[in-house]
């Protein structure tokens, strides 16, 4: 008999990464993983880890129903895995609100509750309810959890948290949220592994993807971030702005040639890396070009994400530690040298050969503040939510 597997669902904006764990005496152990990336015509899962690694061409359409997709998907996982052995889903939910402090059952109040905070993550929220929706109607006997990426920085103070706007917005939840909470409770639990000492201190974890943001550790609790209210807010990224004068967003509105949709866009889609160099989102491209577009935007991420780390490390009153993470922050030496250089008044200095070869420790002997490279797993995280979300329930 087949030990029972768990499935992961981690909804972007458009992609759905997809992992498939064992759940073995309270543990899960990864056997798979893969993405359906919803901007490529026509339709692929890219099974990045399992028996076959391969790219599959699907059939479903991105604009059709998400319950077609998800079908085909589960046939071609069932040649190589026993997709009857499969016991719950477990998703990661963007925004929480205030509503949700931890992971959770999903019943129809939590769904309610998902779905309402809609509003407060329109890029993400809404795939994360499609793909709850439909798995519900796939297969409506399977239980399904949800991990909030709101949830690990409910450890804020009100002083980080509020917003210098009329005390009813705030009570009406106009504040600062957080995201990545998922990759950060993952990041605090490694750094703990790997470097035990250091996890105890005063950390800046820097979430460096398409979506990217820093967050301060105090002894693994998360106290500050960069994002706030909105996935826009902080450094720049891949195509979202990141800080910004609210007056700019007033600016574009008021002689009224530009649609609430269009300024949504523009902030969104068309900013960032991909907005200032004008010619890609992405940091590799960027590296490789000679532009110097290019190179300005690359910069300029460096000397915000800098800038943050500094800002931080005041909330933390001290800094003992650097982790960078995500798809930039694990595979692009140049972006962690270009911060380091504004960082070495702190104490912060890379080993050139180390950071060349994304090495765990990157920090010069000399260093005051050491940096690590540290591979973040969302779904790792997710999968350990859910595992203990289910055994509660089963003891209940």
């Amino acid at each position: 008999m087949s030990d029972p597997l768990l499935l992961t669902f981690n909804a972007g904006s458009s992609t759905v990464k997809i992992g498939l764990f064992r759940r073995i005496d309270g543990r899960c152990l990864r056997i798979g993983k893969g993405t359906i990336d919803f901007r490529r015509r026509p339709l692929t899962f890219h099974l990045t880890e399992g028996p076959a690694v391969a790219d599959v061409t699907l059939a479903a359409v991105p604009e059709g129903p998400l319950e077609d997709v998800l079908a085909e998907t589960f046939r071609w996982l069932a040649q190589h895995f026993d997709m009857g052995a499969v016991t719950a889903v477990a998703h990661r939910v963007v925004h929480g609100g205030d509503t949700f402090s931890r992971a959770v059952l999903i019943d129809d109040t939590a769904l309610d509750g998902i779905a309402a905070s809609t509003p407060l993550a329109p890029l993400h929220q809404p795939q994360c309810v499609r793909l709850i929706r439909a798995i519900r109607q796939l297969h409506p006997a399977l239980p399904q959890t949800a991990s909030f990426d709101t949830a690990f920085h409910g450890s804020q103070s009100d002083v980080v948290r509020r917003f210098a706007l009329p005390r009813v917005l705030h009570d009406a939840g106009v504040k600062r949220y957080g995201f990545h909470g998922l990759s950060y409770a993952f990041i605090a639990r490694e750094l703990a592994r790997v470097a035990p000492a250091a996890a105890k201190g005063k950390v800046v974890a820097a979430h460096l993807g398409s979506g990217a943001s820093l967050c301060a550790l105090d002894g693994g609790v998360s106290r500050d971030t960069s994002m706030g209210f909105s996935t826009l807010d902080g450094i720049p990224m891949a195509t979202r702005c990141g800080a910004l004068d609210p007056g700019v967003i007033l600016y574009l509105l008021e002689d009224g040639s530009r649609s609430l949709a269009a300024v949504n866009d523009i902030l969104y889609k068309q900013s960032g890396l991909l907005g200032m160099s004008g010619i890609s989102a992405d940091s590799r491209e960027l590296l490789a070009s000679d532009r110097p577009e290019a190179r300005e935007a690359l910069e300029i991420f460096a000397f915000r994400i800098a800038g943050e780390i500094a800002r931080l490390a005041a909330t933390l009153g001290g800094l003992d530690a650097v982790v960078f993470t995500a798809g930039v922050g694990e595979n692009q030496p140049w972006v962690r040298a270009a911060v380091a250089a504004r960082l070495e008044w702190l104490g912060l200095a890379l080993d050139g050969e180390a950071n060349a070869a994304n090495a765990v420790r990157v920090s010069a002997a000399m260093s005051r503040v050491a940096a690590f490279v540290i591979p973040t797993d969302e779904e790792q995280v997710i999968a350990d939510e859910a595992e203990s979300v289910l055994a509660a329930t089963t003891r209940a």
